[in-house]
């Protein structure tokens, strides 16, 4: 009896990451922290960055908020889960919709508390965050070109609270900003396509659902080629220094998924060409030390004093 208590446990835990992706929240906090301490606060100290009590507050209000989105982004689209990605639901229905629910309003309730412990616009902020997520799951989502602007704003604002914290308004972080955009929608619509059969079945009017696949495809290769101009223009910004070595491998590949992606028409390729741009978008979070290699050892020098 005690083992079998445990073993459900086991898979209630599994299976709450899964709703809240686990995964995605870690990525998200690394890349706020190394934005914050490369990009967006270049002049102070490593210390001063991860040691500042507001800067924790505004990425733990983040994560709560972020996960709660997954946990209402899973409740609208159970059924289209249960067609486009029948395993992970089959793990997420180990939480009862009830229990998902209640963790919802628990999280949005926090993040807006810990929002609320920076100032009152961060707290405004973080309301409506909560809010345009539950619209975009609850309505935007369902119609092309709103779901798809949506969806790449609500992935790129945590960053943006990030930016309007240290009020660093150099150019680097634009450029940065409009590749992060149009890589994270080519993303989005790669995801529609994968995602078909799940949005025909929920009647969800997707880009793909409502143009076609070979417009789609046309679309998304022509924000790949928009992609190629801040890529060109960061591989010419001298600051960046060792990173201009993610970019080229960002160059070559972008040229490689349009290609690939042109020839597409099965559900595995859009899953590889969709896990590619995910795995390309980790590699530049983790790039971002590398941005200037003299600021990283002044950093490191100044944490071992």
């Amino acid at each position: 009896m005690e083992s079998t208590k445990k073993v459900s446990l086991f898979y209630k835990f599994f299976s709450l990451l899964s709703v809240v992706r686990g995964y995605n929240i870690s990525v998200l906090v690394i890349a706020q922290y190394l934005a914050s301490i490369y990009i967006f606060s270049p002049e102070k100290s490593l210390r001063n960055v991860v040691f500042d009590l507001h800067l924790f507050f505004i990425v733990f209000a983040t994560v709560c908020v972020v996960a709660g989105g997954y946990i209402i982004n899973n409740f609208y689209d159970v059924k289209a889960d249960k067609i486009n990605r029948p395993y992970k639901a089959g793990l997420d229905s180990f939480v009862k919709q009830e229990t998902k629910l209640s963790l919802y309003f628990t999280l949005n309730f926090v993040g807006f508390v810990f929002g609320f412990l920076v100032s009152w616009r961060a707290a405004l902020f973080f309301s409506v965050y909560i809010f345009a997520i539950w619209f975009y799951s609850h309505k935007l989502k369902r119609y092309p070109l709103t779901g798809l602007i949506s969806a790449t704003i609500i992935t790129i604002l945590p960053f943006f609270v990030i930016f309007v914290y240290f009020k660093n308004f150099s150019n680097i972080i634009f450029v940065h900003a409009i590749f992060l955009f149009l890589m994270i929608m080519v993303r989005e619509l790669i995801k529609d396509l994968e995602n078909l059969k799940g949005a025909l079945a929920s009647d969800y009017k997707t880009f793909p659902v409502a143009y076609g696949e070979k417009k789609t495809k046309l679309f998304s290769i022509g924000l790949l080629l928009m992609t190629l101009i801040p890529v060109i223009f960061l591989l010419n910004y001298p600051a960046i220094t060792y990173m201009r070595y993610y970019f080229y491998v960002v160059l070559v590949s972008l040229i490689i998924i349009g290609t690939v992606l042109l020839k597409s028409s099965k559900k595995q390729h859009y899953t590889i060409l969709h896990t590619t741009l995910k795995v390309l978008l980790l590699i530049g979070v983790l790039s971002l030390v590398f941005i200037d290699t003299s600021l990283l050892v002044e950093k490191v020098i100044e944490k071992l004093n």
